[in-house]
């Protein structure tokens, strides 16, 4: 079996799509990353891969576009999804996002998993509910990042990590984790890493162990 790990510090920026057909070669592996706009999914990535490679901003809804970004290895990527729950927008503007977003998720054979984002703070929102369900129908791989533990004392965090692994019914559910990722003290990151490197590697090393 590989034993290969992507050096996620070494991932560069390669394109923004704003459709489907705007999207990189539909080949390789790919994990999207999603969120309200609110919910520190710029601040994820970058805190993730040691660059500011995602765009941060104090004006939620900004990030208009589906970035993606290369792996050192080749046809292995990470992708920012827009956020959701912006402000100022208009319908119009939302409704064009939403018909892409929907379009990349239910039509991206690369796509291995989804990283869905969510404030530790708060309660599960309609977007999260959604993007939840949409996960458990299609058979995808969900990872749910509990962002800005450092918000809340460990103990109070930890109850949340475990109230929503219970909720969720994880232990009957493989495809669905839950931890707990702050971008500002750092925590949880290297349980990210380990996290997408299965998402992202683990066809290859299965199709390695099979050959042999």
């Amino acid at each position: 079996m590989s034993q290969q790990q992507i050096q996620y510090h070494l991932t560069r920026f390669n394109t923004s799509a704003s459709k489907l057909s705007q999207c990189p070669a539909d080949e390789g592996a790919e994990v999207a990353f999603a969120g309200r706009s609110n919910a520190g999914k710029s601040s994820a990535i970058n805190t993730l891969t040691n660059a500011k490679l995602a765009r941060t901003s104090k004006t939620p809804g900004r990030t208009q576009l589906i970035n993606f970004f290369d792996t050192h290895i080749e046809n292995v990527r990470l992708v920012d999804l827009p956020g959701y729950g912006y402000a100022k927008v208009p319908v119009a503007m939302k409704e064009h996002w939403q018909k892409h977003l929907d379009d990349y998720l239910q039509n991206r054979d690369c796509l291995r998993g989804v990283v869905l984002l969510v404030d530790i703070r708060h309660p599960l929102k309609e977007f999260d509910q959604m993007m939840i369900q949409w996960c458990q129908e299609a058979g995808m791989p969900l990872h749910i990042l509990l962002t800005k533990a450092d918000k809340l004392k460990k103990g109070p965090a930890q109850n949340t990590v475990l109230a929503l692994k219970r909720d969720l019914d994880v232990k009957n559910n493989p495809l669905i984790t839950v931890q707990s990722f702050s971008a500002l003290k750092g925590t949880g990151v290297d349980q990210l890493r380990i996290r997408l490197n299965d998402l992202l590697l683990g066809d290859e090393e299965a199709e390695e162990t099979e050959a042999e």
